[in-house]
């Protein structure tokens, strides 16, 4: 367990892509382009290797080039967390072993994704890799990808784990989340995060710390917005700001077949603007030209103020 302080994680934390220029080849120049225009955006905190990051999909090589060169290029401008979920309990521990050594802040970390978990088997694992990690861990529930949940009362031991910090829920279930926020609440050192973003702004009236939203890796400050306007109460803005939200979904991430749209769709939007390609880590191909053309269409009916600097 680390004796290094918590950082102190609230508002806008987007996922970020991985800018690829080949099979397994990272794109440097990409990397530090998007994390500037991301933290040009006002956002909170940034987090690499998750699921919009296609983590699963990289080899050990390429995550660790990714965590090394966006620790470097970060440099403490903002919180920096690292998805270290995997099939092996020592694979995530060597990710998280070399995110410390590069100066990161957090790990993120999700039920292992093969086989399915009872909870007490869950928790143990939870218990048993905050016990040993050398950072602090937000926990990460996405049963949509991991074949399990991270139930409530599984939930409420392990928040009292000194070494767990935080939790994200990708769930899409606003009852869990609900229930979620009773268990935490008043626990102001143990924020809860929204993964879709569509919920971002629900989530946060409600009471919940922030949101991880992929879209944010286009066009950060509409999302900074949006959640500026939800803290404040300001429905009016919150009512505004959540339609220009809703529309990207559509247009963007609509386009592409499920469930691979999403990340097709913020990839290959953004490499119209220039901050990347669209390539993707196999299995998944980028999206055919005709798609392509939709999506470049659609980006400029949206006019989304993402000033990118030519």
């Amino acid at each position: 367990m680390t004796d290094a302080a918590a950082p102190l994680l609230k508002g806008i934390i987007p996922p970020m892509i991985t800018p690829l220029a080949g099979r397994d080849q990272l794109d440097h120049a990409a990397l530090e382009r998007v994390i500037d225009h991301i933290i040009g955006g006002g956002v909170h905190g940034l987090f690499m290797l998750g699921s919009t990051g296609e983590a699963p999909s990289l080899t050990t090589k390429v995550q660790q080039e990714v965590v090394e060169r966006s620790a470097k290029h970060v440099a403490g401008r903002v919180p920096l967390l690292v998805g270290v979920t995997d099939t092996s309990y020592t694979r995530s521990m060597e990710l998280a072993q070399f995110s410390a050594d590069h100066g990161v802040d957090a790990v993120v970390l999700a039920p292992p994704y093969y086989t399915p978990f009872h909870q007490d088997d869950l928790t143990r694992y939870f218990v048993e890799f905050a016990d040993e990690c050398p950072l602090p861990v937000v926990l990460y529930n996405i049963p949509s990808h991991c074949k399990v949940a991270i139930s409530l009362d599984a939930t409420r031991e392990l928040m009292d784990v000194p070494n767990i910090i935080g939790f994200k829920d990708s769930s899409g279930d606003m009852m869990y989340y609900g229930n979620l926020l009773k268990l935490t609440a008043g626990r102001e050192d143990f924020p809860v995060f929204m993964g879709p973003e569509q919920l971002l702004a629900e989530s946060v009236l409600m009471g919940g710390n922030g949101g991880v939203c992929g879209g944010a890796n286009l066009v950060p400050s509409l999302y900074v917005e949006l959640y500026d306007a939800a803290i404040n109460a300001d429905v009016r803005q919150v009512h505004r700001l959540q339609h220009r939200i809703l529309r990207i979904a559509e247009k963007l991430y609509g386009v592409g077949d499920p469930p691979s749209g999403y990340l097709k769709g913020v990839k290959c939007a953004m490499s119209h603007v220039g901050l990347c390609t669209d390539q993707m880590a196999d299995p998944l191909h980028r999206l055919t030209e005709d798609k392509r053309q939709i999506i470049k269409k659609n980006l400029e009916e949206l006019e989304l103020p993402i000033g990118v600097a030519s």
